[in-house]
């Protein structure tokens, strides 16, 4: 009989246990150390219960503004700001293992050709990662080997170069992703108004037969997201607080649809800055800097276009980044200014987030990255 209970006792502690291991996901959390922070931080989120803890703190990087972990889960890559005198082009680009316990082991950097990098992919077969940099205006292009290491940069395009003599501006390449779909690289430039369209080949970036999607003057696209099949790509806009709803017809690309992410009657200065859609394609999202709001959108079914739904405050200031959870339950808000990430519980029927009133306190956290 005492056997019996034992067995029984620890096979619901086993029940337990691996409850909490598939409930518990490691959150990577970028942040600007220029601003009081420590370097990455590892938090752990409860995907059921919307806690949050901090587990780890990984030194000796600055400012870590936006990260990238690798399809296979294995590297974690980052961007890094400096100032001139620690590199002269302004920052680099780093390489990270992840060990099993979420650990950062350093791996080794590159230089970012270009001063600020701010923005971070690498490709779905993990041999490519690319950067933008806002202050440089560049977009460059890294093979990645084996063991997760960065060689130097195979690519390195100078967008300013690129600019028609007569214009009065500078570029300010503020992202860049390589598409799941056709195997081209995408580049949203906030100083030349446009999404850079890149093919690779061999780790050269070339500009593709439409070089761009050129945007109203004083726009600003800052990030972007993918959907419906590669045919669709919505574009939050910075300095206008707006998405574009982009749709390629015949291989090209163009707007269908402006949309501002303010509610009407608001005369506030505010700045748009990240955006995601839902993983049941029904919702997009895309966060308000100024405002401090998340504004939430349907997504037609049918035509992609969209619908403004409302917007919903952040609990905090300045949210310059935030992410959804797989399971489609939380969306987690990182509020630069405010130094806290607030934790919002999404209702399924209407894609509305709920401040759940969890949060944690971490100095000027600016991205979110779950493993």
């Amino acid at each position: 009989m005492r056997c019996l209970i034992l067995l029984t006792v620890l096979f619901l502690d086993g029940l337990l246990v691996n409850g909490q291991d598939k409930s518990i996901q490691k959150l990577y959390v970028g942040t600007f150390t220029s601003e009081g922070a420590e370097g990455i931080y590892l938090c752990n989120f409860n995907s059921e219960t919307g806690d949050i803890s901090l587990a780890k703190t990984f030194k000796g990087i600055d400012n870590p503004s936006f990260l990238k972990i690798s399809t296979d889960r294995k590297y974690l890559y980052a961007v890094s700001r400096t100032t001139e005198a620690i590199e002269k082009t302004g920052g680099f680009v780093v390489a990270y293992k992840i060990e099993k316990d979420g650990t950062l082991q350093f791996i080794n950097k590159q230089v970012s050709n270009g001063a600020q990098p701010c923005h971070i992919d690498v490709s779905t077969d993990g041999k490519f990662a690319a950067i933008a940099t806002y202050g440089g205006g560049t977009t460059s292009v890294y093979p990645i080997n084996d063991n997760g290491s960065l060689q130097l940069a195979s690519s390195t395009i100078n967008n300013n170069k690129l600019i028609e003599k007569d214009e009065k501006i500078v570029s300010h390449a503020h992202s860049i992703k390589f598409s799941p779909f056709d195997g081209k690289v995408y580049s949203a430039d906030l100083g030349t108004d446009q999404l850079n369209i890149y093919n690779i080949k061999n780790g050269v970036l070339i500009r593709g037969d439409q070089k761009f999607v050129k945007f109203k003057k004083g726009t600003g696209p800052r990030h972007f997201v993918f959907h419906s099949g590669g045919n669709i790509i919505y574009v939050i806009s910075e300095l206008n607080s707006t998405v574009s709803v982009l749709k390629k017809e015949s291989g090209i690309w163009h707007e269908i649809q402006n949309i501002s992410t303010l509610p009407a009657g608001f005369d506030g200065k505010s700045y748009c800055a990240d955006i995601h859609v839902s993983a049941d394609g029904k919702f997009l999202y895309g966060s308000n800097r100024g405002h401090n709001s998340i504004a939430v959108f349907n997504i037609n079914p049918g035509t992609n276009e969209l619908k403004f739904r409302g917007t919903v405050p952040v609990e905090g200031d300045w949210p310059r980044n935030f992410t959804l959870t797989q399971n489609g339950k939380f969306m987690l808000v990182a509020n630069q200014r405010s130094g806290n990430i607030t934790v919002f519980k999404i209702d399924r029927e209407t894609g509305i987030p709920e401040f759940t009133g969890k949060e944690i306190k971490l100095p000027a956290p600016v991205c979110l990255e779950f493993l």
